[in-house]
């Protein structure tokens, strides 16, 4: 399995990005391409599931990616040489173990093959105020397979406490929490929605290295549009590879996601749309 063969010698390939993709919508690698592309980078998407809809409407079709499929993608990015030539790889909704397990394998081939490359891992989980929507067995696959060959790790708040194995509240438990995460390999981890100030109507982002952590503060909005996470963290891994420092690149990121709320709620539209430039 992943044998190269047949490459494409020469193609540049920005980032490989593996997570769900909806018909319609924007969760995923439904927002996340056109989010990357609109910095002029070249993306294959590689879906997880496929549906017709995010399952928070009344009705939704389509269902995961068959294991056999899934596996044939990857093995066809490695035949193609595309996995070598990539710049960055993001992960994102995966569904289930057996995809966590395939990701694993295929992501230690590919730090064989170029050990600097970042991959940026979202450990998309659940929410505080929903729970978990994936298979609760993933947060361990996550944190004992996938979490030590990332650069970097954008979990929530209710995310990071799955990883940890603990129940997180004070500022100071989310940066231990955090940095218990950095590793060999493991250089940062970005905790959204961290912590909520109601009186403020805002919400923190903590940035979390092996030394410092930085702090960004946004808007809190009720009721944001599905996407919102995904968004950042295809955001955030444009800033990085354009050469922005990793705090700037978290404000960056905050910064347009907040703006594409505003900007969805403007048009009256229910799914995420993009910010327009001349909005920022």
């Amino acid at each position: 399995m992943f044998q190269v063969s047949d490459a494409a010698g020469g193609e540049i390939i920005d980032v490989i990005s593996v997570q769900s993709q909806v018909v319609y919508g924007s969760v995923g690698n439904s927002i996340a391409v056109p989010a990357l592309r609109r910095h002029g980078l070249q993306v294959v998407a590689v879906p997880t599931v496929l549906l017709s809809n995010t399952p928070h409407y009344a009705s939704c079709y389509g269902g995961e990616i068959p294991q056999p499929w899934f596996e044939g993608y990857l093995t066809a990015l490695a035949e193609r040489n595309l996995d070598s030539a990539a710049r960055a790889v993001v992960l994102g909704y995966l569904k289930s173990t057996d995809k966590a397990v395939t990701l694993a394998r295929w992501l230690r081939l590919m730090r064989e093959k170029n050990p600097q490359m970042p991959v940026i891992i979202d450990p998309v989980l659940g929410d505080d105020d929903s729970g978990f929507y994936v298979d609760p067995q993933l947060a361990t696959h996550y944190r004992e397979q996938l979490a030590p060959l990332a650069t970097g790790l954008t979990p929530n708040r209710f995310e990071l406490g799955c990883l940890c194995g603990v129940q997180l509240e004070s500022d100071t438990e989310i940066i231990d929490a955090a940095r218990s995460l950095l590793g060999a390999r493991t250089e940062w981890v970005v905790v959204t929605s961290a912590t909520r100030d109601e009186a403020r109507r805002s919400m923190q982002v903590f940035c979390v290295t092996a030394k410092e952590t930085f702090i960004t503060e946004h808007p809190h909005y009720d009721n944001p549009p599905k996407g919102t996470g995904d968004l950042f963290t295809a955001e955030l891994t444009a800033g990085l590879l354009d050469g922005v420092p990793l705090n700037k690149a978290v404000e960056q990121a905050s910064l347009f996601a907040q703006q594409s709320v505003l900007a969805t709620r403007t048009l009256g539209m229910r799914e995420l749309q993009l910010a327009r430039a001349e909005a920022l």
